[in-house]
């Protein structure tokens, strides 16, 4: 099955993907051993925070580990819009994808609020930085919170096209599409 995304947390790679597919490496990315995933869903995002694991996919699926990607178990999402990307900043998982939805955490993954997005646009890509979460989407479409993941508005974009990922450096954030 095709892996989408990829990260690190102590010491171990995981990967998500199609059909639910979880693969983690213990031993730097040079061998990979499948996990039991709780959905058959594909799983679009993956992150790491506090010691969890958090991927987010298809129908609203959210799953974690707190076993250093071991075991792994679903979530209740607040949302059955695909999750297409996942972040953690300030004690904090923010996932956003289709439809503009925008989803957050403030207990490690546990349970999971709607916020309300400015937008309905789907979102492909989130991050944080500089007490900024800032997400990325459909139509250039660029959304931002100062206030943990609580409100979002939208920010201005240089663009009509589509943002995939954004990213945060050097107290700069950068967007692709």
């Amino acid at each position: 099955n095709s892996l989408i995304g990829v990260t690190f947390g102590n010491d171990i790679f995981v990967g998500v993907g199609a059909s639910g597919n979880i693969v983690r490496s213990t031993d730097n990315g040079s061998s990979f051993d499948n996990a039991t995933s709780p959905t058959g869903n594909n799983l679009w995002g993956i992150e790491f925070g506090n010691d969890i694991f958090v991927g987010v996919g298809v129908s609203g699926n959210i799953v974690r580990s707190t076993d250093n990607g071991s075991t792994w178990d679903n979530a209740t999402s607040p949302t059955g819009e695909t999750l297409m990307g996942v972040t953690f900043g300030n004690d904090i998982f923010v996932a956003a994808g289709n439809s503009g939805n925008i989803v957050r955490s403030t207990d490690n993954g546990s349970t999971w609020d709607n916020a309300t997005s400015p937008t309905g646009n789907a979102l492909y890509g989130v991050t944080f930085g500089n007490d900024i979460f800032v997400a990325v989407g459909a139509s250039g479409n660029i959304v931002r919170s100062t206030d943990n993941g609580s409100s979002w508005d939208n920010a201005t974009s240089p663009t009509g096209q589509l943002l995939y990922e954004v990213a945060f450096g050097n107290n700069t954030f950068v967007a692709v599409g």
